[in-house]
């Protein structure tokens, strides 16, 4: 197992010396089409307060907007690995058709304008999709980049973050604040993407033979402690990440309803949405990545989530205070709550022996997206009991979990193994 993990690392460094020069074309371009194709996976929740007048929704259906995009996420990831489309397809095939399926089922809930159980079901599918597309854009860049690979997945999630607070955007546009606008909007964005993919990316230049999912391989990956301890990190980055940016925009609207109404507060509350969940996530992104390869993955991550820590537990206390003090946490934290994202799976590939790669990093995707349905279901189920003075401080925990494992993986012997040496 050692000598065919040396000899694996012996070919990507000279498949990594053949490469041209596009292959940061193609992540330009791969990375652009996520960014697209992402936009719909906020696309209701953006629109939430419409969408509950319009579609008579309980607090409970307007969690599950979102939810339900997570759930089937994950059923989309499993499925996907278990049957090795991978291994059947072509990457930009199935990278492109999961664009399209994604645009058609978010299309689809226009179909439906008084609601009922029909769009949650779509918002599953669009889940599903994503995450064919999502799997395939990771390691097709991962593939392009077997050095560098921290920077450049670092670049792919900025694309999903900014790509995810687009219809943020797209509803504080005066042209755009019906609902029917942000959802259409974001659809035509995604068959963009798919086009992108089909006929813009360039190819790989060598052979795309992705790590294998297999379930009877989950037991050996749960007794690996290193890559568990990465995992670890994971789930609780994850905790974090999906609630907060569910839940960011609507603490703004609560927070600044009494300073503006109606269309200004729409305007106001998706820009600043958007910047805080999407520019600010780009830059996290971009520098986690870079922060990465120089310094090391565990230093990394656990700087980034003491800091997105620290602004859950903060931003509580500018509730219902001057916009600024809120604008300015919103930042940072949006900022450091994705700087750390790309590392997690970068650090498992890096960890596990190859056999053991495609299991190991599904099951970290799989349990990371469940995991996102119990935060943001669980701060919706407080909100009303709490205020959100407080709610948003539990999601705190997760990255206080996370960087004790980060911690634990650091001081073990098979943390060299990280980014070169640099743990």
């Amino acid at each position: 197992m050692v000598r065919h993990d040396r000899e694996t690392v012996r070919e990507n460094r000279e498949t990594g010396d053949r490469l041209p020069a596009s292959r940061w074309t193609a992540l330009l371009w791969i990375t652009f089409a996520e960014l697209l194709a992402m936009s719909v996976w906020f696309s209701a929740s953006a629109v939430t307060g419409a969408l509950t007048r319009q579609w008579h929704l309980s607090g409970i259906a307007v969690t599950w907007l979102t939810a339900s995009v997570q759930l089937g996420f994950v059923a989309g990831a499993l499925i996907s690995a278990t049957l090795g489309l991978a291994d059947r397809f072509r990457p930009r095939m199935l990278m492109g058709w999961g664009a399209l399926g994604a645009a058609l089922t978010t299309a689809a809930l226009l179909l439906f304008p008084r609601g009922g159980w029909g769009p949650f079901a779509l918002r599953a599918l669009t889940g599903a999709f994503l995450a064919v597309l999502y799997r395939v854009a990771v390691q097709w860049v991962a593939r392009w980049f077997p050095h560098q690979r921290g920077l450049a997945v670092g670049i792919l999630i900025g694309g999903l973050t900014m790509g995810s607070a687009l219809p943020h955007l797209l509803a504080g546009m005066p042209l755009l604040q019906h609902w029917q606008g942000v959802l259409a909007g974001s659809a035509v964005l995604a068959v963009v993407s798919w086009g992108l993919v089909l006929w813009v990316v360039p190819e790989h230049p060598g052979p795309f033979h992705p790590p294998a999912f297999r379930w009877d391989r989950v037991g050996a990956v749960l007794r690996d402690q290193p890559v568990m301890w990465a995992n670890l990190g994971y789930w609780g980055h994850m905790w974090e990440l999906y609630a907060m940016w569910t839940w960011l925009p609507a603490f703004f609207v609560a927070s600044w309803a009494s300073r503006w109404t109606g269309t200004a507060l729409i305007s106001v509350t998706g820009g600043v949405s958007f910047a805080a969940i999407g520019l600010a996530g780009l830059a996290g992104a971009l520098a986690g990545g870079w922060a990465a390869d120089r310094w090391g993955r565990t230093r990394a991550t656990i700087g980034a989530m003491g800091v997105s820590g620290a602004m859950a537990l903060l931003i509580g206390a500018t509730f219902q205070h001057a916009p600024w003090m809120t604008i300015l946490v919103a930042l940072v934290w949006g900022f450091s709550v994705i700087a750390d994202s790309a590392q997690f799976s970068a650090a498992v590939t890096e960890l596990a022996p190859t056999a053991l790669q495609g299991s190991a990093l599904t099951l970290q995707m799989a349990v990371g997206f469940l995991i996102t349905i119990g935060s943001i279901d669980l701060v919706g189920w407080l909100e009303p009991r709490i205020g959100w003075s407080h709610v948003l401080m539990v999601l705190a925990v997760g990255p206080a979990i996370g960087i004790w494992a980060m911690a634990r993986l650091r001081h073990r012997p098979e943390s060299l193994q990280l980014a070169h040496g640099r743990r």
